[in-house]
């Protein structure tokens, strides 16, 4: 009877439930250890570190087992007390965490405690402090008398209770440069349980996948310790590290916009402030900067307040609009620079309202020039007037309004629901579009926009990244420039340019930005902004701007800069308020980059000073 019993017993083990408990030992002594991919780092064109990772620790702690321990007296005091003032935390907080919790799982069976979070983000050196503690916790106990398995449990105890997995912190060196355009990243728990990081805005966020890489995993057999056993290891997958990201940004050309936008922010107190830097024939942006920003190493830091305006926020561009009615009805051979136009002394009254020139003008007969050079609102609207409506909808439609630019960046706005169909414009808009009213765009347009009429009148798409590389430096993808589509003719352009030069001599609206090596063609906005309570044109909050580019004639650079509501109020304007700030940005991008000079340069094959030995010019 006995051995038809084992027997049974034996067939019931090896045949019915073989799978069972195969799976069972299996899962006892076969584990599988996930390995974290290094995110790449995000760099600047000439190799300047942005963002990068390194490795930390996360330390845990199991509270189940200092539950049931009975060989120091209060063993989460006994912890606590020696994992304090490594960790930086209070004493008593880290007490409370490591109190066991008793609780019924799903299936009704009481469970516990096993994994609690202590600290993360604990670099490697402080990790080696914590574990040399934790060698020497058992000194705390008088050991002398006790039996050799409690000692050995003891030093367990210490070395098991308390541990760490394997994490990464990201960390952005030059601390707020450039936060709109890098973004900031956050840490969640992936499929695999590994802790992962996610780009929550910026680059960060639209080549998350590129920098991320993939997760690599080893699959072996352990001991009874839980220790690998490396010859029986049966799976080896190498994590593949992120790749890194090199921007178009050249973080001395940020630095230089970022501390004009600073200062211009305590000068004029503006609700925000905005700049850009680009390069005109490719579309490479040099530097992209709105203020306030944020903190990126700070998560915390970042609101509503700090939002990327240069893509996220329409606005009515005001007078620097013109340039785009001008330029469409130049190349459409509608007006001629030097046509005439009266401008009404100031007041035309048009399809039942008033138009008015700014500052109180009173201008007679302009030409189309002079126009620019004066930003005449009632000029501006005639030659409108004399392109009509759908011409001027096809040029806004040219040069990218009311479509995304395609920059890559999250959280870029279109304005399409601003750039009305013809057939939808009242019977003013023919008069207030070509002023900058009734239609919206994002800075970002704007810029594309003037950089098409700079280039020779090719719309290019933004250029934020030059190249992707692997952990090597090697190119694994290099992005070119992109022309979108063409808007103007040559001819066009150049007629343009000599016109725009016009608004920085004494007799323009800018005599502030002018340069006093280069020869700067631009144009100044001042457009009053919208109440959002009663949606009629605020008297006292104006959005100022300027907007130019140089040498004018081959430009390098194309500066845009945007004060939303400076404390000046009615008395604002783009020549006094943004133009300075162009200045200041154009000045010291020159110096750095190494601009030649157009202006001011001695006649060609005039006679050179000569230069004494030993002396100087």
């Amino acid at each position: 009877m006995a051995f038809i019993g084992l027997g049974f017993r034996l067939v019931d083990l090896q045949l019915w439930r073989h799978d069972e408990l195969a799976k069972l030992a299996q899962d006892n002594t076969q584990q599988k250890f996930w390995q974290a991919a290094k995110r790449g780092d995000i760099l600047d064109v000439n190799g300047n570190l942005l963002a990068t990772s390194i490795f930390v620790k996360t330390v845990c702690a199991n509270p189940s087992l200092l539950a049931n321990q009975r060989l120091i007296g209060n063993p989460q005091m006994t912890f606590a007390r020696a994992l304090a003032p490594l960790l930086q935390v209070d004493e008593n907080k880290l007490y409370q965490q490591l109190l066991p919790r008793v609780w019924k799982n799903q299936k009704g069976e009481m469970a516990t405690n096993q994994y609690v979070v202590l600290q993360r983000k604990v670099t490697d050196e402080t990790w080696s402090k914590i574990q040399l503690a934790m060698n020497n916790l058992p000194s705390v106990a008088d050991m002398s008398k006790w039996k050799k398995s409690d000692r050995m449990a003891l030093t367990n105890l210490c070395q098991s209770a308390i541990f760490a997995d394997a994490d990464q912190m990201r960390v952005y060196p030059n601390g707020g440069l450039a936060a709109n355009v890098l973004g900031f990243v956050a840490s969640q728990d992936g499929t695999n349980g590994v802790q992962q990081m996610s780009g929550c805005d910026g680059i960060e966020r639209s080549l998350n996948s590129k920098l991320s890489g993939a997760t690599g995993w080893r699959l072996t057999e352990t001991d009874s310790r839980k220790h690998e056993l490396v010859a029986l290891r049966d799976e080896d997958v190498q994590a593949r590290d992120g790749l890194n990201v090199v921007l178009t940004i050249d973080s001395a050309v940020q630095h230089i916009v970022e501390t004009a936008l600073a200062d211009a922010m305590k000068e004029h107190a503006p609700a925000s402030i905005t700049g850009i830097v680009m390069r005109p024939r490719t579309g490479e942006i040099l530097a992209m900067a709105s203020l306030p920003d944020y903190d990126p190493n700070n998560p915390r830091t970042v609101t509503t307040d700090t939002r990327d305006r240069v893509i996220g926020d329409l606005i009515e561009p005001g007078s620097t609009f013109k340039t785009i009615v001008i330029s469409a009805a130049l190349n459409e051979h509608v007006v001629s620079l030097n046509d005439n136009f009266f401008c009404e002394d100031g007041a035309f009254h048009f399809s039942g309202i008033t138009l008015h020139d700014a500052e109180g003008h009173h201008f007679g007969n302009l030409t189309v020039e002079q126009i620019l050079q004066k930003s005449s609102n009632i000029g501006a609207a005639k030659i409108g007037i004399q392109l009509q409506a759908p011409k001027l909808y096809d040029y806004m439609q040219a040069y990218g309004l009311g479509v995304p630019t395609g920059i890559p960046l999250p959280g870029e706005v279109s304005g399409k629901n601003y750039l009305r169909p013809v057939e939808k414009w009242n019977k003013v808009s023919i008069a207030q579009i070509p002023m900058g009213q009734g239609v919206a765009v994002t800075r970002l347009q704007m810029m594309m926009a003037v950089c098409a009429i700079a280039n020779g009148g090719t719309l290019m798409q933004p250029m934020l990244v030059n190249r992707l590389q692997d952990q090597n430096g090697n190119t694994v993808q290099q992005y070119a420039p992109q022309p979108v589509r063409r808007v103007l003719n040559e001819s066009t352009s150049k007629l343009m340019v000599e016109a725009l030069k016009t608004v920085v001599t004494p007799d323009g609206t800018a005599p502030d930005a002018a340069m006093k090596d280069y020869v700067v063609a631009g144009k100044t906005g001042t457009a009053q902004e919208v109440d959002s309570q009663t949606h009629t044109y605020s008297s006292d909050k104006y959005l100022v701007s300027f907007i130019g580019f140089f040498p004018a004639d081959d430009p390098q650079l194309c500066i845009y800069v945007v004060l939303d509501a400076p404390k000046e109020g009615a008395h604002a304007f783009g020549g006094t308020d943004a133009a300075p700030v162009f200045k200041e940005i154009a000045e010291r991008c020159a110096s750095y980059l190494n601009i030649a000079p157009d202006k001011n340069l001695p006649p060609l094959n005039s006679p050179q000073p000569l230069v004494a030995a030993g002396g100087s010019r």
